[in-house]
């Protein structure tokens, strides 16, 4: 039986295009990047079940991240993404880079709805759920 394991420790891209992507690995603390395929359903008369068949993507990356305002961190990074389509870039591993055991998942036109400008309670770091809507989807696996 073959096994693997893989610890948690993604790296995030973000940015407008991907040749201007910003590594924001050290402000993600959770990311999620779902692919899906709309099911359109096919059934025709005289079958005894219903049957699908695939439709348009519908993409969606989630990612928590702590909220910065320096200079190159998440508020700068990403407020003016906020209404566009830009480009995310998530990787299984930090480390490496694009493999096969490695790949990049991309997301290009992805849309950033919103962009919570201030989340704070006392005494706790201030965090921010992101999510990115629809895109194409791709995987890169060379080096």
């Amino acid at each position: 039986m073959a096994t693997s394991t893989l610890l948690s420790n993604p790296k995030v891209q973000i940015g407008a295009a991907i040749g201007s992507i910003v590594d924001l690995t050290d402000q993600t603390t959770a990311a999620t990047l779902t692919r899906t395929v709309e099911a359109l359903e096919d059934t025709a008369f005289g079958t005894g079940s219903r049957t699908y068949t695939g439709g348009l993507e519908n993409n969606e990356l989630t990612v928590t991240m702590y909220m910065s305002y320096a200079a190159t961190e998440t508020y700068a990074s990403l407020s003016a993404l906020v209404g566009t389509k830009c480009t995310v870039k998530v990787n299984p591993a930090y480390g490496s880079g694009d493999s096969g055991t490695n790949p990049g998942f991309i997301l290009t036109d992805t849309y950033l709805e919103s962009l919570p400008v201030v989340n704070a309670s006392l005494g706790e770091l201030t965090t921010v759920d992101l999510t990115f809507q629809g895109g194409v989807y791709s995987v890169d696996t060379t080096a």
